[in-house]
């Protein structure tokens, strides 16, 4: 069985105090209270003969509504805990993230009720220095911020 594949854009910005990264936190009730190891690159599953790069461009028009623009530059392909592949490239862009119009999604809420309610699939994003987004993003995807750093700043 072939691993599931996710394709992500980790947009950065330069600033005084060093690199900051573009995070989005999920919408939805059960991410609602979680911020801690909760947020993410904006990124998605990519579709049987989807290359990687579109499907992170496509992923990111999606969660934030705003197209990524800037040369990207692939990071080392990174597997998560619960089995993903997460690919991801490295975009230096600067995005106002008032902005950001998320597509939704529907789901029946509350647990057992019957009724369906929508919600975005992005409810917030957020530039992060580098110390800061390491503590906000989840775990699994440490090492593709890890990494992105460690590149912006040789």
């Amino acid at each position: 069985m072939a691993r599931e594949t996710s394709a992500g854009v980790l947009a950065f910005r330069r600033a005084a105090g060093g690199p900051e990264f573009l995070l989005v936190h999920p919408g939805g009730p059960y991410w609602a209270r979680k911020d801690e190891a909760a947020w993410s690159i904006p990124k998605g599953l990519v579709e049987p003969g989807e290359a990687g790069w579109d499907a992170a461009r496509r992923e990111f028009t999606e969660e934030l509504g705003v197209e990524i623009e800037g040369a990207p530059v692939a990071l080392s392909p990174c597997p998560t805990p619960g089995g993903k592949l997460v690919l991801a490239w490295l975009v230096e862009a600067d995005l106002d993230v008032a902005a950001i119009r998320s597509n939704s999604f529907e789901m029946e809420w509350p647990p057992r009720s019957g009724r369906r309610a929508s919600f975005p699939e992005v409810d917030r994003a957020g530039w992060f220095d580098a110390t800061t987004a390491l503590r906000k993003i989840h775990k699994g995807q440490r090492p593709i911020l890890a990494e992105a750093a460690s590149r912006i700043n040789t």
